[in-house]
Parts: structure tokens; sequence; C-alpha cells
């Protein structure tokens, strides 16, 4: 499994707003895709106008080929993209351990 970490910045006060749009980019596009095994999403405390995004796939070309190439990433760009102060930082991550 694959992890996808986006690190988001909005625009300050878009807050209320970009909550609703990523869940429902999220909802509709995200869980739809080729090879998506579950999300999570933190907004910031200290850094309110801050989120990280992070996606499982299956495999790192389920999210860099089959999503990234496909309409269904300008579907997601065309919901969250208008709230993006820059665009995020995306990089992938293999599981190294974990504990719960």
């Amino acid at each position: 499994m694959i992890l996808e970490l986006a690190d988001i910045r909005i625009h300050a006060g878009q807050q209320a707003e970009f909550d609703i749009a990523i869940q429902r980019g999220l909802d509709e596009v995200i869980t739809k895709a080729t090879g998506f095994c579950g999300y999570k999403v933190n907004k910031g405390i200290e850094s309110p106008e801050r989120y990280v995004l992070m996606i499982f796939w299956e495999t790192l070309e389920n999210h860099t080929i089959d999503f990234r190439e496909s309409p269904a990433f300008l579907e997601w760009r065309a919901i969250v993209g208008p709230y993006f102060a820059s665009p995020p930082l995306v990089e992938h991550f293999t599981l190294l351990g974990k504990s719960l």
C-alpha cells in the first residue's frame, strides 16, 4: 500500500467552504478511483489554513497514472483547487512500521 501525503495551504478565511469542498471531492471523486484504499484529512490548529490529506492507494501507479492522468483528476481539482493559496506539496510513502 502507498500513502500519498498532500500538504495543502488554502486562502485565509475560506476554511468553512474548503471543509465542505474537500469532503465533497473525496466522496464524489477520490473514493471512486482505481486502487483507492482509504483516506484521512486533518486540519491545522495552529495554522487553520493548513490541511494534511492522506490517501492510501494499492500502488503508486494508481495515483500517478490511473488517477492523475484521468478526467477525474480535473474534476477533483475543479472542486478543491480554487481554495489553494499555493500548489499542494505531494509526496508518496511506503509503510516502515506501525502501532495502533
